[in-house]
């Protein structure tokens, strides 16, 4: 597995393959992991790399630095908006993790404002460290949190979204996971055990299971009843009647591990 792995301290991001989880690292302390056009290009090209690869059935999100993710690059010249035609765009990053079919973690090992704030939202899992801050700082600099709206408004409730968009403070990971942006605000010395203890969970489910899952989580909210209950049954019986659920079941009455979880 080693020549899955890149990491030179070059790189925008960093990237590894272990026990079937890729962990891909924001790798520019210096700049607060700010969204450049080098760092969000290397992080699709890295997020679509771990999609493509069977052995990876899970994909970790982190930082080095005491940032996870600072949002537009506000030292650029013309901060938030590209030059010309980028070769990616945030928003392939969102689009590629909300359509992925294997689960993204986030192990948000620091502060996360502005756009940071959706990289940490779009994740379908995230532990944050809680000595750190999180927040729509936008309206602040005299901006909106226009794009990562799209993925911060279906985890808040509306209240909850009104007092931090217009605001603009900075909130503790404890409130944050109340309001539903992060899963769990752990201490630093807790935070690999917590998101090792998640992602073991999440190997042992089925590959395509876990696609199905995401899959629910975006789609049924937006259906109708009748609607929902039709496109549920039917994916309900599609995945019954699947030679993973048959390898499933066979092992669950055997007392063993699914063919699909990685050799620890």
């Amino acid at each position: 597995m080693a020549d899955s792995n890149r990491e030179s301290s070059d790189d925008a991001t960093l990237y590894e393959v272990a026990s079937g989880v890729a962990t891909i690292t924001l790798n520019r302390p210096e700049r607060k992991n700010s969204l450049s056009e080098e760092l969000v290009n290397s992080l699709a090209d890295d997020l679509d790399r771990a999609m493509a690869d069977d052995a990876v059935r899970a994909v970790v999100l982190t930082n080095t630095g005491n940032t996870f993710c600072a949002g537009a690059d506000l030292k650029a010249d013309t901060p938030g908006v590209a030059k010309g035609e980028p070769r990616r765009t945030f928003v392939d990053v969102f689009n590629i993790i909300l359509d992925a079919p294997k689960p993204v973690l986030g192990r948000i090992d620091g502060h996360a404002t502005g756009g940071g704030v959706g990289l940490v939202a779009v994740c379908d899992i995230s532990v944050m460290r809680d000595d750190a801050k999180i927040g729509f700082t936008e309206a602040r600099l005299g901006v909106a949190p226009a794009v990562i709206s799209v993925v911060c408004l279906p985890k808040l409730g509306r209240a909850d979204a009104s007092e931090l968009f217009l605001t603009g403070d900075r909130i503790t990971p404890t409130r944050a996971a109340e309001v539903g942006l992060i899963n769990r605000a752990v201490p630093v010395a807790e935070i690999d055990d917590a998101l090792g203890e998640l992602v073991s969970m999440v190997v042992r489910c089925g590959p395509m299971a876990l696609a199905a899952c995401k899959e629910l989580i975006t789609k049924v909210p937006d259906m109708g009843r009748d609607d929902a209950f039709d496109w549920t049954a039917a994916l309900s019986r599609s995945l019954f009647q699947s030679d993973e659920a048959a390898a499933g079941i066979a092992a669950f009455r055997e007392r063993r591990d699914a063919p699909w979880v990685p050799a620890s």
